[in-house]
């Protein structure tokens, strides 16, 4: 967080607990593959602490631009 600049907190879950939690763990396809691991997901989360957008399986290429679209931020 330091080294790039972030300005909010980042989370370790070592033991699943959030993942779990948040339903961002559990079973997906890797290479045709059935494994159980991180279902690469976002959440976009206002001043009060509510969740005001979740998107679960997401893709990297194109997931920010799409992202700031359907925040409105350009």
């Amino acid at each position: 967080a330091e080294r790039d600049g972030l300005t909010f907190p980042l989370l370790s879950d070592p033991d699943t607990a959030v993942h779990r939690a948040y339903a961002t763990w559990g079973e997906k396809m890797n290479y045709g593959k059935l494994i159980e691991g991180v279902i690469r997901s976002t959440f976009v989360i206002d001043e009060e602490g509510v969740i005001v957008l979740a998107k679960y399986n997401v893709k990297a290429t194109g997931h920010v631009a799409r992202l700031r679209r359907e925040l409105g931020l350009g």
